[in-house]
């Protein structure tokens, strides 16, 4: 039996839900440089930066811009509150 080694990315803005599915990766513009979140990925809090949070799907990549944010990675989850 194979495990399921998804991520749950969701990102929110003060207006909407911009993002809500289930991810392989997530690429996110860190105040402290970019980063990427696998499977599995240890529990972290961080501000994001302008840039782009790019996420993969089924082996498509996707994007969107942000001004600024922030993000929490726990447990498989990714969080993140972002300006657009």
């Amino acid at each position: 039996m194979e495990l399921k080694k998804s991520i749950f990315l969701e990102v929110l803005s003060p207006e909407k839900t911009l993002v809500k599915e289930e991810v392989e990766c997530v690429f996110l513009p860190g105040a402290a440089g970019a980063f990427e979140v696998l499977w599995n990925h240890a529990p972290l809090v961080s501000s994001l930066t302008e840039g782009e949070i790019r996420w993969r799907r089924q082996g498509k990549e996707n994007s969107l811009r942000i001004s600024s944010g922030f993000v929490e990675v726990f447990d498989n989850n990714v969080v993140a509150c972002v300006e657009e």
